[in-house]
């Protein structure tokens, strides 16, 4: 059966700031290793100011720091924004700090706008060199080699399990090249899903770090104790998305009724929203039940990688358990099936 997991893009609520949102994530955190979710992920994102995750590397550190067993990691590290070896000495520090429990999952986009990537003095063309990249922060991570004369201190050694992010069939290939394992980002951009996934795994090629493919799947999920419930909190992230198509980025607002967001946008505003939003389960548990299990039969993930942009804390926490409490269903599903 697919292992739970989730992203936290640590949102920021209006009525909120960015200290709200890390102290959310943390205890979100804790939740979810009390509900026996497999990972917690958070992503690399600059100048939003409704995303309070841009220093991923210390906020999983935080989090890391206030649990026990789960693993913590980058759903993910931006690559071209950095350096190789900064990024090796980072996540070989929280290797070391917390052995056993950190994933680097690494992206190709630079998670922000271009005025933005200027600031952070990188070019463009960087992207160019993630395939390169990619390989000289595994060798970093990787074991000591003769004449090595560069290595990250604490790094080295670590082999910190590096995954590869994408939307597009360009990160499929390189995860099956590579022979690493693949999360695709369909919560937001679905369009090649089935492709990619079809890719990958025909053209995989086992590793040091995976024998076979191993494919995470991201999803939206809003669950709730009825489907009308479900429908009202999923209001906050389809005006999110809104804005997004809009131009207008923000904080996460505060769900307003179904008529309301009806009323809010055009007719075509609300067909690419809704295609972004497409692997989206909004409903009570057994309304999500029902479609996950068709969704999960039709892409055969391995992992699903759950992101709920849900704007009252409270009611976050709540639907992650109500996915949570899904888990003995697919598990009896999945052995039905095997």
């Amino acid at each position: 059966m697919p292992a739970f997991s989730i992203l936290d893009l640590a949102p920021v609520p209006q009525g909120g700031a960015p200290a709200d949102a890390l102290r959310n994530t943390l205890d979100l955190a804790q939740n979810a290793e009390r509900l026996g979710y497999n990972r917690y992920w958070l992503a690399e994102h600059h100048n939003m100011t409704g995303i309070a995750s841009a220093a991923t590397s210390v906020v999983i550190g935080y989090v890391a720091g206030g649990t026990k067993t789960i693993r913590v990691g980058a759903g993910g590290i931006m690559l071209p924004n950095h350096s190789p070896l900064v990024i090796a000495e980072q996540f070989g520090t929280l290797a070391t700090l917390y052995p056993g429990r950190i994933d680097l999952g690494l992206g190709r986009a630079p998670g922000t706008d271009q005025r933005t990537l200027r600031a952070l003095r990188r070019s463009p063309d960087t992207a160019d060199s993630f395939p390169q990249d990619v390989l000289e922060l595994q060798a970093l991570l990787g074991p000591l080699q003769p004449n090595q004369l560069i290595q990250a201190v604490p790094g080295t050694d670590t082999n910190v399990p590096l995954w590869i992010l994408g939307s597009s069939l360009f990160g499929a290939q390189l995860a099956a090249m590579l022979g690493l394992p693949y999360a695709f980002a369909s919560h937001f951009a679905p369009d090649a899903l089935m492709q990619a996934l079809q890719v990958y795994r025909e053209g995989f090629r086992p590793s040091a770090q995976l024998d076979r493919p191993h494919a995470m799947v991201g999803i939206n999920v809003f669950a709730a104790e009825t489907d009308a419930e479900a429908q009202y909190l999923f209001t906050s992230a389809q005006q999110r998305f809104l804005g997004m198509i809009r131009g207008q980025r923000g904080l996460l607002p505060p769900p307003i009724p179904v008529e309301e967001m009806e009323r809010m946008w055009s007719p075509m505003e609300k067909a690419q929203a809704s295609r972004m939003l497409s692997c989206s389960f909004v409903g009570a548990p057994d309304t999500i039940r029902r479609e996950l299990e068709s969704f999960v039969a039709r892409t055969g993930a391995d992992e699903l990688m759950i992101a709920s942009a849900i704007h009252d804390h409270k009611a976050r926490v709540r639907s992650y358990a109500l996915m949570a409490e899904l888990q003995p269903a697919f598990a009896r599903a999945y052995e039905a099936a095997s």
